[in-house]
């Protein structure tokens, strides 16, 4: 969504370096820089998520129902930081807080796992919205959301902005809604914010709009 950008000169200054994955552009500290500092290995990472298959499915697609994302192509910091504030309870997710407790899982894991998924083509079949909402859901994203997200919901993986573009509708407007209210944990106080203004009939809009756009082209 539209933040704040002036965020935006202060991180250059805080850019955290030799990063193993991805080099971001904001502070990091504790278990998030330590893995993001960790080279992930793909395959190894393919062994570990096949705990989280049952939920994810085995090709990271996701549920169109019950609110499971697409983690599929979805960038690695995004992934290590979205666990890491889980594990942290900066994030409130009670469902996967108890899996990445275990304790046998290492942080080594963690960076496998988004290396892995990071790598993965966009497949299967991603849960649509209101077709007739998506003109309007465009002209919203446009104006709030792609200064941050990106023109095609590709995200910025330096700043931790998810990808967004072929999410399931349900997903995203769930977390439209716990962002919102604040019950998701971590949000970006100035998305919340925003979507204070959004009335139900917008927040379907613009997941809808993101549920239909195309994966965006790799580099």
């Amino acid at each position: 969504m539209k933040y704040r950008f002036a965020l935006l000169a202060v991180a250059a200054s805080l850019f955290v370096p030799a990063c193993a994955q991805v080099q971001v552009l904001l502070p990091t500290s504790g278990e998030l820089q330590a893995t993001l500092a960790l080279a992930g290995d793909a395959k190894r990472g393919k062994e570990a998520f096949g705990e989280c298959q049952t939920c994810h499915r085995r090709d990271a697609s996701g549920r169109s129902s019950g609110g499971i994302p697409r983690l599929s192509g979805q960038h690695a910091s995004v992934i290590i930081k979205q666990l890491m504030d889980i594990r942290s309870g900066a994030r409130i997710n009670p469902e996967m807080k108890d899996y990445v407790l275990e304790p046998e899982l290492t942080l080594q894991h963690f960076a496998d796992i988004a290396a892995y998924l990071s790598s993965l083509p966009i497949v299967g079949t991603l849960g649509r919205g209101p077709e007739d909402l998506v003109p309007r859901g465009r002209a919203l994203y446009v104006r709030d959301c792609a200064g941050c997200h990106g023109e095609q919901g590709e995200g910025r993986a330096e700043l931790f902005h998810p990808m967004l573009a072929a999410q399931h509708y349900s997903y995203l407007l769930r977390e439209l809604l716990a962002i919102r209210d604040g019950t998701r944990g971590n949000s970006n106080a100035a998305m919340a914010h925003l979507l204070k203004n959004y009335s139900p009939d917008d927040q379907r809009a613009v997941s809808a709009y993101l549920a239909q756009l195309p994966p965006p082209s790799r580099p």
